[in-house]
């Protein structure tokens, strides 16, 4: 656990949902020699907290639904597991992704809400890629 931020390596993945660049497997090689950092806060204290001088090489996850008993069911509001576990994932380690979500009662059923889509964006090639592929997910905003 970090408590200064001063601690935080620049080349260190940042999940911050306000970030433009999506996490991808391209950037394996570098959460696997700089870590991936997941900032512990409030939904309602987020935008405050990311707005911030968070060190780090900025990402944002793709279309994810939350299966946490808080948020279920919502886009994007992710518990910071389900957000280490998405990271996991995306970058190449499933059954890692898998052994931390069984930690909780109902970590294991946000892998069967997300199965296609995380599989989808662990395929992709690059951020840009990711961010096409995420589009296959999300609710057309004409309907």
């Amino acid at each position: 656990m970090i408590r200064n931020p001063r601690q935080i390596r620049r080349q260190t993945i940042a999940l911050n949902p306000f970030s433009e660049k999506a996490l991808s497997p391209a950037d394996r090689k570098l959460a696997e020699q700089a870590g991936i950092l997941v900032l512990d806060c409030s939904w309602s204290e987020a935008q405050e907290r990311f707005q911030g001088r968070l060190r780090g090489e900025q990402r944002c996850l793709p279309y994810l639904v939350a299966a946490n008993p808080v948020n279920y069911g919502r886009v994007g509001k992710l518990s910071s597991i389900e957000a280490a576990a998405s990271a996991l994932f995306i970058i190449g380690y499933p059954e890692e992704a898998q052994r931390m979500l069984n930690l909780f009662k109902w970590g294991p059923h946000f892998l069967e809400l997300n199965r296609e889509p995380l599989s989808e964006y662990a395929a992709a090639t690059c951020s840009s890629d990711v961010i096409a592929r995420q589009r296959l997910f999300m609710p057309d905003p004409q309907s």
